[in-house]
């Protein structure tokens, strides 16, 4: 391995444990962040999910009861749960069992997001994919992000899905995306919705923050709102990175981009590596981040 690239994977090592846990480590590449192992929960629902798939494929509509039972279908907390593509629940080896029987293609999840009928919309037009929802977590007894993998076998869908606290790349894309449609519709009303505790800028490890790109003060932050006044000129990571006036720089000549940092998680009080996509907007810089596993 060349020097410079050992010298980037320690840091990235460094970075991965600073949250306080050893987490999968991030190098970048060709202006991506690549993640050099897999997250584990969705590898064993990927695995889960093919071994449903054959034997499906192989049992028929037969197949469906094992879905319910304990045993070979179960691993730990992931399981099984099969719908017709009418929307009829059919099966499930989790708590989801109590839906079996119901039509469910207009259930939303916790954030009124219909997502069975995304799944089911997805599985005609695609035969399969994945969907991303909000939905109760019995061991944690609280609502969590969770991602669904899932296939179309003949007219049945099969799926298998995982929870996922820390949110995703594309959750924080698809946030971006909205706070910049909502500074352009009233910047004033944006910036207070930003720090709304509960609001739908601020969920889970997601939040926006602003800053004014001129004097580099900070205009909204959804996680410290204490930062709002604030010259993020002097802000620096553990490792000393200008994360604001890098962000500012870029954004002034390409107005848009990305920066990896280390941060700390709003969510766990911890220290982790983040990702952040950012933007101008009209004289202001916007910024949604994910922490990395």
């Amino acid at each position: 391995m060349p020097s410079a690239s050992r010298t980037t994977l320690g840091l990235a090592l460094s970075l991965a444990l600073l949250g306080g846990a050893m987490s999968p480590p991030v190098l970048a590449q060709g202006g991506e962040t690549v993640r050099l192992s897999e997250r584990w929960d969705e590898k064993r629902a990927t695995a889960l999910l093919e071994r449903a798939v054959k034997h499906v494929e192989a049992k028929g509509e037969a197949a469906l009861a094992d879905f319910s039972r304990q045993g070979e279908f179960i691993d730990r907390d992931l399981y099984v749960y099969a719908m017709a593509m009418d929307g009829r629940f059919l099966a499930s080896g989790g708590s989801s069992a109590a839906l079996i029987g119901q039509n469910v293609a207009e259930r939303t999840d916790a954030a009124g997001k219909p997502f069975f009928r995304e799944l089911l919309d997805k599985a005609a037009a695609q035969g399969g994919g994945r969907v991303e929802y909000r939905w109760l977590n019995p061991v944690q007894n609280r609502e969590e992000p969770k991602v669904t993998l899932f296939r179309k076998v003949g007219d049945t869908v099969v799926a298998v899905g995982f929870y996922a606290p820390r949110a995703t790349a594309a959750q924080a894309q698809a946030m971006l995306e909205q706070a910049v449609a909502a500074l352009a519709l009233d910047a004033n009303a944006a910036l207070a919705d930003f720090q709304k505790i509960g609001g739908n800028y601020t969920q889970d490890d997601l939040y926006v923050f602003v800053v004014d790109m001129k004097d580099g003060r900070f205009l909204a932050h959804g996680a410290t709102p204490a930062l709002v006044g604030r010259n993020g000129h002097e802000l620096r990571d553990p490792k000393g990175k200008a994360i604001i006036t890098d962000m500012i720089n870029v954004a002034s000549r390409k107005g848009a981009g990305e920066i990896d940092y280390a941060w700390r998680n709003p969510t766990t009080s911890k220290v982790e590596s983040k990702h952040t996509y950012f933007r101008a907007v009209d004289g202001k810089l916007v910024g949604v981040g994910y922490y990395i596993r």
